[in-house]
């Protein structure tokens, strides 16, 4: 018996980025359905050689399909997600809803497969943060080989991790200046275009933000609670891809050859490595592809057991709707689906 499956969010960036990569690596379903609020019912998505036309969730039968992508925001993930999960139907959550729920599992596959079979319980799998995505893929080998102590990232996130009126914002910001038109702020609080901006979501107490906080708590949960963990997350006039700059502290030494002989021999990593002129990858030269590409790894004299690495990634497929292709491709494999 086959997978019928449902999209939430078919319409946004990363619910468009789903249907590409389930057709990509020929994900066996019976059925498949793209659901979305009663605005956008009618429009019509792609998914491969098919054109789905969007059902209003108001009125669909969850009951009819065996897994569930939720990629519409955490609200409606926090109204819906434990209804359809009570018809039977397996939740893969992209928002940040239920990532810290310890009764619902928060898998990156290459990183803590083993946890998946948590979803036993509420029938939700959480999908982590895109930046969380790409730093722990890329440190899981190292802390397996050597134990990581601390973890310094800094990130240079592109304006699609914050979505499409996001991305249209940098194009029109663009566009203006070469006009000098005053440039205008809607989704940033301040000018994006030829700017970095050093907030990413809410300010907290601490005076961190909100996506800070999330890198910090998602490590702890999928790799390990004891690391320290210290994040500036930043947004760059990029429209697909993050990069970061990650620096860490292990319990034993490991020279920079080691770490790129390690990584070359690890799922989900590319590494690209060469001390010289480009050398080294970039968020523009990830869009598209699936790896997390590894370079400017060196050692870090000024402290005792010392890497640096340079960490990037296409934020809507590895850091988003790859992962959860591939946690469903997980949980088909364990047994959860079908």
């Amino acid at each position: 018996m086959g997978i019928s499956a449902a999209l939430v969010g078919a319409t946004g960036n990363i619910g468009r980025e789903i249907l590409s990569i389930l057709d990509e690596r020929l994900f066996e379903l019976d059925a498949m359905h793209a659901v979305a609020s009663r605005k956008s019912m009618g429009r019509e998505v792609s998914f491969g050689d098919q054109d789905l036309k969007c059902e209003d969730i108001e009125q669909f039968d969850f009951s009819t399909v065996d897994l569930v992508f939720m990629a519409a925001g955490g609200e409606l993930a926090r109204q819906w997600a434990p209804k359809i999960a009570a018809k039977g139907a397996l939740v893969i959550d992209n928002s940040s809803a239920f990532r810290m729920n310890p009764d619902v599992p928060l898998i990156v596959p290459e990183v803590n497969p083993g946890a998946i079979m948590g979803a036993r319980g509420k029938n939700i799998i959480a999908n982590p943060n895109c930046s969380t995505i790409q730093m722990l893929v890329a440190l899981k080998p190292l802390h397996d080989e050597a134990t990581i102590r601390r973890i310094v990232v800094s990130t240079y996130q592109s304006v699609s991790g914050a979505g499409k009126a996001a991305m249209d914002e940098l194009w029109d910001q663009t566009k203006g200046i070469f006009v000098t038109d005053e440039p205008t702020s809607k989704v940033f609080t301040k000018q994006i275009a030829f700017n970095v901006i050093p907030h990413i979501d809410d300010f907290m107490d601490d005076g961190g933000t909100f996506e800070e906080h999330k890198m910090i708590n998602e490590t702890h949960k999928i790799l390990d609670p004891d690391i320290q963990v210290s994040a500036s997350c930043v947004r760059v006039p990029v429209f697909v891809g993050h990069g970061e700059t990650v620096n860490i502290e292990l319990a034993k030494p490991i020279s920079a050859q080691e770490a790129r002989d390690l990584l070359r021999e690890s799922p989900g990593i590319m590494v690209v490595d060469k001390p010289e002129d480009g050398g080294y990858m970039t968020p523009v030269e990830s869009t598209g592809e699936f790896a997390v590409y590894v370079s400017r790894i060196r050692e870090d004299r000024s402290v005792e057991n010392g890497l640096n690495l340079w960490v990037v990634s296409d934020n809507l497929r590895k850091g988003g709707a790859l992962n959860a292709v591939q946690i469903a491709e997980l949980a088909r494999n364990r047994g959860l689906l079908g």
